[in-house]
């Protein structure tokens, strides 16, 4: 693998995998660290920033649909690539804030591509401009006592929180104003059949239609 030599942290629940991983990339003269969820990712970021940040979709506690969009907020220069075994293909799914997709099981050979490419020194990332819509990614709350479905959004702006009542639209990334600042603030739901099974979403259909973003719900 040809190019600069990088720091990558690999993010995966996994502990085969993220050995497996480790070890490749090391072979190659990367310097690679792990963690085995967003909250343990976020620690490892804080001490050291990575050039390129691999993270699973799929993981309990903070997933990576969490963990890529605190990351694109809060870091913008890392390079990110999202892997699942849940989605297929090599597009990114609407909303993930990753530079590049690898599903697993379809072999390394994408994936060493992606961080070759960007361990390139001439590589240039994506344009950033965009990223002010990356939606935060926030669990269901249950219901209100008004038995109305809600989420408890924190503002990326004022970082204060406020509740939202979810419409019955099947948009995924949906829009709202946050009420103390009127920051517009674009969010998906995250949904988790079970929130102590790592497997919280569902499995890669034959075919995975695209859901329409909603803009116009601000209160």
């Amino acid at each position: 693998m040809p190019g600069a030599k990088i720091n990558i942290l690999i993010v995966d629940d996994d502990a085969t995998l993220r050995t497996s991983l480790a070890s490749i990339f090391t072979t190659f003269g990367h310097t690679v660290r792990s963690a085995e969820d967003g909250f343990s990712a976020l620690v490892e970021i804080r001490g050291t920033i990575p050039d390129v940040l691999i993270s699973d979709l799929n993981m309990p506690g903070m997933s990576g649909f969490e963990l890529l969009s605190v990351v694109r907020r809060r870091f913008p220069g890392i390079q990110a690539i999202a892997m699942s075994g849940a989605f297929s293909g090599e597009g990114l799914q609407l909303g993930v804030a990753a530079d590049a997709f690898y599903e697993k099981g379809k072999g390394l050979g994408a994936l060493l591509f992606s961080v070759n490419d960007m361990a390139q020194p001439q590589f240039h990332p994506s344009p950033r401009s965009a990223s002010k819509l990356t939606p935060i990614w926030i669990p269901t709350n249950g219901h209100n006592p008004a038995e109305e479905a809600y989420v408890t959004i924190a503002c990326p702006e004022c970082l204060r929180t406020f509740p939202q009542v979810l419409s019955a639209d099947l948009c995924l990334i949906h829009e709202t104003a946050c009420v103390h600042c009127s920051t517009l603030v674009h969010y998906a739901i995250l949904q988790r059949t079970d929130p102590a099974s790592p497997q919280a979403f569902q499995r890669k259909p034959t075919h995975v239609p695209l859901m329409p973003l909603c803009m116009s719900e601000t209160i």
